[in-house]
């Protein structure tokens, strides 16, 4: 078989068969594609329309204090709450670490944190019952009892520390898109500032117009104007985003906009300047993250791009030496 196989690799009237077939499938694939692909601009500007207006209908909910708690604060599911109030789960699984976790990755309310504390319960329960099933009545895999106790053990604490990975890895995303996006919105606050609106309405028009290019900072955005009509001082407001982002460009920016109001100092200076930073810190780690990208590339060319061009170069030798003999 494997003697046909090769005499059919070195066949150079199959070998144009084949590379033909592959180049038709190419070019009808190439044809056909343009008609089967959507309009994805389409599809995200309604998803960002959509999301405008929920925003829009959070921002009007905090403006009625009865209503905000209906529509901000989901309620957490019934069987969920049951058992966390019964075993006491806030007291053993619940730290300041995993609420914070909870609003940098964009879950916020009582549902949330309880939700997460379910969880948290329920998924080592669900592994280590999964291991001990696969280990020791399945006996899938032929070990002796310690390493199968040590195998349970650490299902279990992989199971413990799931939730947390869960939000850490939402946590790390949202902040991906802020940061790329941080930038374009200071520079959209700075020109409705120095246009002579208040610094609120510059960040209430802001988050509508960012949406196209960040919906989670839009959001983010929003809710910090809505803080800032109703707190007793901008102050938290400004230390709330800092706390549901966690990036230092934000911070640095709430700490001028805090100077500024306390100090009487001018916001354009200083909005230009942390915007012009926020743009050479992104810059600088793109130009970071090219520098990185040839010893990334040096193992999948040794491993994918070499052996075909190998093969593409010693082919036609090889076919060449076999029809002399």
């Amino acid at each position: 078989m494997i003697d046909a196989i090769a005499e059919k690799l070195f066949d150079p009237r199959f070998m144009g068969m084949l590379l033909t077939s592959v180049a038709a499938a190419a070019t009808a694939f190439a044809v056909a594609q343009p008609f089967f692909e959507t309009d994805k601009l389409a599809k995200r500007m309604k998803i960002v329309s959509d999301e405008r207006e929920q925003i829009r209908r959070r921002e009007r909910a905090l403006g009625d204090r009865t209503m905000s708690r209906a529509t901000l604060r989901v309620a957490p599911k019934a069987y969920m709450k049951s058992i966390v109030e019964r075993y006491h789960l806030s007291r053993w699984l619940g730290t300041d670490t995993a609420k914070r976790k909870l609003m940098m990755a964009g879950y916020r309310g009582q549902g949330a944190e309880t939700a997460f504390l379910f969880f948290r319960l329920v998924v080592p329960v669900a592994t280590v019952i999964t291991a001990l099933f696969y280990l020791f009545v399945l006996e899938a895999i032929d070990a002796s009892v310690l390493m199968r106790v040590a195998l349970v053990i650490a299902a279990a604490y992989g199971g413990i520390k799931a939730p947390e990975l869960f939000l850490v890895n939402a946590a790390k995303k949202r902040q991906v898109e802020i940061r790329k996006a941080w930038p374009d919105a200071l520079d959209l606050t700075l020109i409705c500032v120095e246009s002579g609106m208040a610094i609120e309405h510059a960040f209430r028009k802001v988050s509508t117009e960012i949406a196209t290019s960040s919906v989670v900072l839009a959001e983010e955005l929003a809710l910090m104007t809505a803080e800032m009509s109703f707190l007793p001082e901008r102050r938290q407001a400004y230390e709330n985003l800092v706390l549901r982002t966690g990036l230092d460009p934000v911070k640095a920016v709430a700490t001028a906009l805090i100077q500024a109001e306390r100090y009487g100092t001018p916001i354009g200076q200083a909005l230009r300047v942390l915007s012009q930073e926020s743009r050479d810190q992104r810059m600088n780690e793109a130009e970071k993250k090219a520098a990185a990208l040839p010893p990334k590339l040096t193992v999948p060319m040794i491993l994918f791009f070499l052996p075909v061009l190998f093969v593409v170069i010693i082919t036609p030798a090889v076919i060449q030496i076999m029809r002399t003999q």
